[in-house]
């Protein structure tokens, strides 16, 4: 299992914490240090759709031109923008053999998935 996300996002501390406590085992992929790349945003867009993969509640979206969020309407558009500004991607996004496990972190929805 992979656990894509930022190291100091309160999302991931959280998700990591939880994954730690149930000895379940993961791989830490930071974008900030290891990037993403295109290919892997259009597998992630193709699973579960791009919009689902911007966190349009985020301070980074908050800091994009509005002309910028405007023209965000197709998926290359998205692909984009999330490949130039990986702070946008909702996270964390948790894979587990090449296939999206969840989006995000949320207590309840973790217990569900990880029992």
């Amino acid at each position: 299992m992979i656990v894509y996300g930022i190291k100091n996002c309160n999302s991931i501390k959280s998700a990591i914490d939880f994954l730690t406590k149930k000895k379940i085992a993961f791989e830490f992929h930071d974008y900030k240090v290891k990037g993403i790349s295109e290919a892997k945003l259009k597998d992630w867009s193709s699973q579960v759709g791009w919009e689902t993969l911007i966190n349009k509640r985020g301070t980074t979206w908050r800091q994009i031109p509005d002309a910028v969020k405007e023209k965000t309407t197709t998926e290359s558009a998205g692909t984009k923008l999330m490949k130039d500004n990986m702070s946008v991607i909702k996270r964390p996004v948790i894979e587990h053999q090449g296939k999206i496990v969840t989006i995000g972190y949320d207590v309840n929805e973790y217990h569900k998935i990880f029992n």
